[in-house]
């Protein structure tokens, strides 16, 4: 077994000091005796010129097992300016699914280039026809099969001679002569059983299993409700052609919830960085940003029609930006619930109308509730009880509204198959605030004779 130096505090020092002195034989020795994560994290942690440099003085293996532990965006910034031979050498010791998703990066010509120079490309190449969001896109080649009429001892006799180099080491697959999965067998299994006994007799037949196509979303949810360490993927003729390992599956659960939570938040790139080039800033940031402030100006608009109301009741202005405040975080409480039921495949069509139905009384109750306190407190405080009732009414109807465009919006939106994290703040609050200044302004208007009597 190989053992692996944590990457200490105290390590990540001795590194740096090494560097400035230029003592790459002390930062090779240092770094391989390092988990090949810990390698990655300091790798890139590198000014371009300290990375070039090890790059040259590290082995090929070495460099594929940093690459692995990288992200894409990652391994590609390291990868771009590397001769295309040895980016070849790399590619080769890489993991089939990393390795494929580097060529994915690269332009049409390099991957054309890269591959006739690859000893082994058949491992990757089955690979490079799924977009990356999908479960052929995640999974990897590098998996072992038995066959039905093997035994016990033939099994184990193959195990000892792959030594396991093999991302998906808790199972093996049982495949026909023509790849079609037959069934799923542990290791447990497999050095409890008798050695005479045969694969057929031992192993699972009821294997669960995705599709090629399928969203790498349903695939974390499949992994996840069946409490698998590995997924198989077939093709239409139930051909095993590759497998999603767990480690994969956690990556996929981070690219999504990160998508929703950047989306939630007005940012349409999810890659998006702090450390990121202004353009790429501004191309992420800028158009919900732009949008915003279209819906800002229909809000302003909404109570330009008021205008001499204010002029009547200049205290309205105070009051008015809580009708809308309150309305926007509801549905944005509504819009973050839905989003994460519809990612945990919780909710079904058939639900619908039953979830809109609880969240309106929710909403009302909620409505209730705040108007009550904020209106009797407004009420007191102004001295002013017309106006206390005017808020809390308003309250009410901005929480009821809140309730049934924050569930709404996002169902809808998943129905068109688009993203429900779309329903963002920005959408859903431009729709409370519009309403819900129309709601209070035009109450106050009822009531305004009623209102002036305080004032």
């Amino acid at each position: 077994m190989t053992t692996h130096q944590s990457s200490d505090p105290e390590t990540i020092k001795a590194l740096e000091a090494f560097l400035d002195e230029e003592d790459y034989g002390s930062v090779l020795e240092l770094l391989r005796d390092m988990h090949p994560a810990d390698q990655a994290k300091f790798f890139y942690s590198l000014k371009p010129e300290q990375r070039e440099i090890l790059l040259e003085k590290l082995e090929v293996p070495e460099i594929a097992d940093i690459f692995d532990e990288l992200d894409d965006k990652q391994t590609l910034s390291a990868a771009k300016d590397l001769p295309l031979p040895f980016l070849a050498d790399i590619i080769d010791d890489m993991d089939p699914d990393e390795a494929a998703d580097l060529l994915g990066d690269l332009s049409k010509q390099e991957v054309k280039k890269t591959i006739s120079l690859m000893e082994e490309p058949e491992e990757v190449l089955p690979l490079l026809r799924y977009p990356d969001e999908t479960a052929g896109g995640r999974m990897t080649t590098d998996f072992l099969s038995l066959s039905p009429g093997d035994t016990v001892e033939q099994a184990i006799e193959f195990l000892r001679s792959t030594g396991l180099e093999t991302d998906i080491p808790y199972y093996l697959f049982v495949v026909d002569q023509n790849r079609k999965l037959k069934g799923v067998i542990g290791f447990r299994e497999l050095v409890f059983a008798h050695p005479d006994q045969k694969i057929a007799d031992i192993m699972d037949d009821q294997v669960i299993s995705v599709q090629p196509m399928q969203d790498q979303e349903e695939a974390a949810r499949v992994m996840k409700h069946y409490d698998l360490q590995a997924l198989p993927v077939v093709n239409q003729h139930h051909q095993l052609v590759g497998v999603i390992s767990h480690d994969d599956i956690l990556d996929v659960l981070i690219d999504e919830s990160t998508e929703d939570i950047y989306r939630l938040a007005s940012v349409s790139d999810t890659t998006l960085e702090p450390e990121s080039r202004l353009l790429v800033q501004l191309k992420g940031r800028l158009p919900w940003l732009l949008l915003n402030t279209v819906t800002a100006l229909i809000g302003s608009w909404v109570i330009s029609n008021f205008g001499d109301l204010f002029v009547k009741v200049a205290v309205l202005a105070f009051f008015q930006s809580v009708v809308a405040a309150q309305g926007g975080n509801a549905a944005s409480q509504n819009v973050a619930m839905i989003v994460r039921s519809l990612a945990l495949g919780k909710v079904k069509p058939r639900q619908i109308l039953f979830i809109l139905l609880r969240q309106i009384v929710v909403g009302i109750s909620l409505g209730i509730l705040i108007g009550v306190i904020v209106g009797v407190g407004v009420g007191l405080w102004q001295a002013n009880p017309w106006l206390g009732l005017v808020l809390g009414l308003a309250l009410l109807g901005n929480m009821l509204v809140a309730s049934i465009v924050g569930t709404l919006a996002p169902l809808l939106l998943d129905l068109l198959g688009q993203d429900p994290a779309l329903a963002s703040s920005v959408l859903v609050t431009a729709i409370t605030d519009s309403i819900g200044f129309l709601i209070f302004l035009s109450l106050a208007a009822k009531f305004l004779p009623l209102i002036q009597q305080y004032v």
